[in-house]
């Protein structure tokens, strides 16, 4: 059953609400005369009514065990807040085009990600905003949007993993109805639109669903305090809370799929785990509708199980995040290795050779991770003191999303800084190359294509002073860990924080932002034309009927390396250097081989490549210049 107050025309509506430890539960209108209706008691602790006499917009407010008023935690809309009466809403009046009628979805394998937060994406922080920018994200190679948590949270200015209101798009950034016309609009043009949800916990100012009993856990902890109750007594309920939430995202605002954050905090021992419950669900909605839905996992857990077939064992999620990747580009571009950038260091480094008495360069981690997206697959990590991960090698590159910045691994750093300011411009390119032409598909964090200056920092708007100066003590001791002792945090809940997260689209058009920016767009037109990249799901690998390989260079001190696919007559090239002082020589495989790109290239702001347009004897050496990267066509 769905929670919440669900419109059914003709000026009725059902309330429900899941609350089996409350002795009497009632629904308060407001209109055309306030009155209070009692829910009656069904199934495993539903209470339920129908109302009559009720319009779309009303106001309603629940009655908990008689002298309680609170919103609805199933709430669709909060206009006022989340601690005010919650709206109703017809989800059925919204005129979708007849372009969006047509639209039957995108497969995770043909995807281009691009994440963005709606807040600080455009000046005006909302989703009609957005709109006219999607011609330009098309243009650059982009085909799926991916928003981060839009669920109503305090104030109006939050990364949105605060939220409380699992089932609302918030008002600030333009409610229902702004959400379905981003949608309809982008659907129009071509282009998927995913959502970041949280199922893992709620914020901690106005989450209501604390007082109804039976939604929270204290046999596990999570980073945000006590778990979810997905598989303890009266659980039933809150499963089927957050299985309906997956699927009126995808049904009710025609989303194409979902991002699920942190899954490893939540836990769940059923027979069928909650997200195997999700993924069934949804696959039931794209047979109904004909449309392709997908899943992402975020986890950390290593643990192929999630993205594994259901009728294998495993929970059947399309594809899942893949932090390891990023850790190990990081760590060989910034040479930081503070915090879990230790597991991808020179200290990690010997158990992942064989000859203990020969210390490996540090490329070998890299290579792991574009060979098979995970580093740590059963190897001990310093960070968790225990061995971690298990193989993902029966799994194709489709099942695995690869980034070189998002909105943890920037916004999780004390001054926000993104990776040109780390690293500098040829370093940038480098790790863009290493992303978009990767065997996996690939995600941008918004502004990354033209090396936005402005940083992307925490942020909130609580208006619980005493959650804004326990925030504040909380992210100040996670810096430590980071060697920022001596650096003055941003206020988390000041307004100037937030505004200075905010894009700047006006650099794209001058100087090296429009070099960067034109990178960007020639990686992705190359990604969309050789048609190896429409068949990462057949690209396995120790596949030797795909053929994935990977060699360094022989000069330990010249980090270069070679990616070599191969599908039928299909081959690429991809030559690195993540050495940021001296070139490396590269013995190239037979060929013939033609340069597509390379990140020296003066249009994209680089001195000039030496690398040859043209590689066709095999056993070629050819010098690969510090910090360059380029892509080469079998032909």
């Amino acid at each position: 059953m769905q929670p919440g107050g669900i419109y059914l025309g003709d000026d009725r509506a059902r309330f429900a609400l899941w609350a089996p430890e409350r002795q009497s539960v009632a629904v308060r209108l407001f209109e055309p005369i306030e009155r209070i209706l009692p829910m009656h008691l069904e199934r495993h602790g539903w209470w339920v009514v129908e109302a009559k006499d009720v319009t779309p917009g009303e106001r309603y407010q629940l009655v908990i065990d008689g002298d309680k008023f609170r919103p609805d935690p199933a709430s669709q809309c909060q206009p006022d807040g989340p601690h005010e009466p919650s709206a109703l809403v017809d989800q059925d009046a919204f005129p979708w085009s007849k372009a969006e009628a047509a639209w039957t979805g995108l497969e995770l394998k043909d995807a281009v990600i691009y994440e963005l937060h709606v807040g600080t994406f455009t000046p005006e922080g909302t989703f009609d905003a957005i709109i006219p920018r999607l011609e330009e994200l098309k243009e650059l190679g982009v085909n799926c949007l991916e928003l981060m948590p839009i669920a109503h949270f305090p104030g109006e200015r939050n990364w949105g993993y605060d939220g409380v209101f699992p089932y609302a798009p918030h008002i600030a950034y333009g409610g229902v109805e702004g959400l379905k016309r981003l949608v309809d609009a982008a659907h129009s043009l071509g282009l998927a639109v995913i959502l970041d949800v949280v199922y893992n916990h709620l914020g901690p100012e106005g989450n209501y669903l604390w007082e109804l009993g039976g939604y929270f856990t204290d046999r596990y902890k999570t980073p945000w305090g006590p778990a979810i109750n997905f598989d303890g007594a009266h659980c039933d309920g809150v499963r089927e809370f957050f299985v309906e939430n997956a699927l009126y995202w995808l049904r009710d605002y025609r989303l194409d799929g979902l991002r699920l954050d942190a899954v490893h905090a939540m836990y769940d021992v059923h027979t069928e785990h909650d997200l195997a419950a999700i993924e069934h669900v949804i696959n039931g909605l794209s047979e109904e509708t004909g449309r392709q839905h997908f899943l992402i996992a975020e986890t950390d857990l290593n643990d192929p199980t999630l993205i594994t077939d259901q009728e294998h064992g495993g929970y059947g999620l399309e594809g899942q995040w893949c932090d390891e990747f990023h850790h190990a580009l990081h760590h060989l571009l910034t040479g930081e290795t503070q915090s879990y950038y230790e597991d991808f260091g020179p200290a990690a480094l010997p158990q992942f050779v064989e000859d203990k008495q020969e210390p490996p360069p540090l490329i070998e981690l890299m290579a792991k991770t574009l060979r098979q997206a995970y580093v740590y697959d059963g190897q001990y990590m310093l960070s968790r003191q225990r061995l971690h991960g298990r193989s993902p090698l029966s799994h194709p590159g489709s099942k695995f999303c690869v980034f070189s910045q998002n909105h943890d691994h920037i916004g999780n750093r004390m001054l926000g800084e993104r990776l040109e300011h780390l690293a500098g411009f040829e370093a940038a390119k480098l790790a863009a190359g290493t992303v978009l032409l990767a065997p996996f598909v690939p995600l941008l964090f918004m502004g990354e294509e033209y090396a936005e200056k402005n940083p992307f920092l925490y942020f909130i708007s609580h208006s619980d002073q005493g959650l804004l100066k326990g925030v504040r003590a909380g992210r100040k001791k996670e810096f430590r860990a980071f060697h920022h002792d001596k650096a003055e945090m941003p206020d988390p809940g000041a307004e100037l924080t937030y505004q200075q997260s905010k894009l700047h689209w006006e650099q794209r058009s001058s100087g090296r932002h429009a070099q960067m920016l034109a990178f960007y767009r020639a990686c992705l037109h190359l990604r969309q034309t050789i048609p190896l990249f429409s068949q990462l799901d057949q690209l396995y690998p120790k596949n030797k009927a795909t053929g994935l390989s990977l060699v360094r260079s022989e000069q330990d001190s010249a980090l270069g390396l070679w990616l070599i696919c191969e599908l039928g007559q299909e081959k690429t090239l991809v030559l690195y250097n993540f050495d940021a002082g001296k070139p490396a020589q590269l013995e190239v495989p037979a060929g013939p081989w033609t340069r597509q790109i390379s990140s020296y290239e003066a249009a994209y702001g680089g001195r000039g490549t030496e690398l040859p347009s043209k590689i066709a004897p095999p056993g070629t050496t050819v010098t690969v210049a510090p910090l360059e990267f380029a892509f080469y066509a079998g032909n």
